[in-house]
């Protein structure tokens, strides 16, 4: 009952965080001035699965092994893209809070700059409800959770552990 306490008040903070940032886009991509923006953050979080990586909303991070490591590619765009958002930044230097493995990014076709980790671009997955869910493991034999050390998690996750606890920075509990 404690977590769901804890996890109510989280999304309280989150969705006022979204809302303040909502004032202070001026205007879309038809108004001429995009949204500031800063830089991507990863942070590790405990799941059913260990220690893995997450994005700074709390939400699991994805690689996708139809990508090639090192490649500078994406092979994930338009309806993959819609239930497998890429991880993007606005900086050269992601904010890394646990995470081992090399941290760098590469430019999506539409010009957005997408993270990655060790040569990896990172996703999260549309159909994880809560920061912490980990519901896109394994999809496909192709979709994977990735370790804070960049390795990818082949494992399935137990049975009726979608979401974890805390790690350091995960913005989750």
């Amino acid at each position: 009952m404690n977590k769901r306490i804890i996890l109510s008040v989280a999304a309280i903070g989150i969705a006022a965080l979204a809302l303040a940032g909502c004032s202070s886009a001026a205007s879309g991509p038809s108004g001429g001035s995009a949204p500031a923006a800063t830089g991507a953050t990863l942070a590790t979080g405990k799941t059913s699965l260990g220690t893995i990586v997450v994005d700074g909303k709390g939400d699991t991070v994805y690689v996708f092994t139809s990508d090639t490591a090192n490649s500078g590619k994406s092979t994930c765009y338009d309806a993959c893209a819609s239930s497998w958002p890429a991880v993007t930044t606005t900086s050269s230097a992601p904010d890394v809070k646990g995470v081992t493995g090399t941290v760098g990014e590469i430019t999506r076709t539409d010009g957005t700059k997408q993270v990655t980790l060790d040569g990896m671009p990172l996703y999260t997955y549309a159909g994880d409800s809560a920061a912490g869910d980990v519901a896109g493991q394994g999809m496909g034999n192709t979709w994977y959770v990735v370790t804070p050390a960049g390795k990818q998690v082949t494992k399935a996750p137990t049975s009726g552990s979608s979401s974890g606890s805390s790690g350091s920075g995960g913005g989750w509990s």
